[in-house]
């Protein structure tokens, strides 16, 4: 799974995986994480989903991560905010109020970088990586965030049916990736159909640090 696909993806359009509102599992499980007031949250992967409007109207402040330059110039105009923007270490640094957005590849997104954060929320990050990516996902995430607590979400169902992506991630692999470093706890599991028919379960996890 190379750049080119997702930005193809946005060029054309055909972001489906968009959604109109903010996404209510985040909504449902945000406060297991237990944040307080001007906590930061750090979305891996963001494009412009409205959790980003939902997390920023709940007083938090929010720092993203995302390939797409045309994703975020929508999600500016979308939140009716005019950013500054730094070129930077190869990324692109869109920032508003309480809203710092990187643009470009998320591995090149350093610790120095991203600063601080209280919080992971990975809704479409890891289900968009193939296996091969998701190790080395993990671990950069891990990284770069001194292994913060997070709210994940994943996909499971069969994959030979639809390649993918969203990518299915079975609960082993989840506690492949995370385990050494976090309690993994399985918070809540949802049908979700794919594409309409495709029989599929969304898992919450939280992720805490040991």
């Amino acid at each position: 799974m190379d750049a080119n696909f997702w930005l193809q993806r946005w060029d054309e359009n055909n972001i489906g995986f968009h959604g109109n509102e903010a996404n209510a599992l985040l909504v449902e499980h945000l406060p297991s994480l237990g944040l307080t007031a001007n906590s930061r949250v750090f979305l891996p992967l963001c494009g412009k989903t409205l959790d980003i409007a939902y997390l920023l109207s709940r007083g938090y402040r929010v720092v993203g991560a995302e390939l797409s330059e045309k994703a975020i110039e929508q999600l500016f105009d979308d939140l009716g905010a005019r950013p500054e923007i730094v070129d930077i270490g190869g990324l692109k640094h869109y920032r508003a109020d309480n809203l710092d957005i990187f643009v470009g590849d998320i591995f090149h997104v350093s610790r120095f970088l991203l600063g601080t954060v209280d919080a992971i929320y990975d809704r479409a990050a890891l289900v968009a990586l193939p296996p091969a990516m998701r190790k080395e996902y993990s671990k950069h995430l891990m990284h770069l965030t001194e292994t913060s607590p997070q709210l994940l979400i994943t996909y499971e169902y069969d994959q030979t049916v639809v390649p993918g992506p969203p990518f299915s991630v079975s609960k082993d692999e989840v506690h492949e990736h995370y385990d050494a470093a976090y309690t993994v706890k399985h918070l809540a599991r949802i049908e979700a159909p794919l594409r309409g028919s495709v029989p599929a379960e969304e898992n919450v996890w939280l992720l805490q640090q040991r």
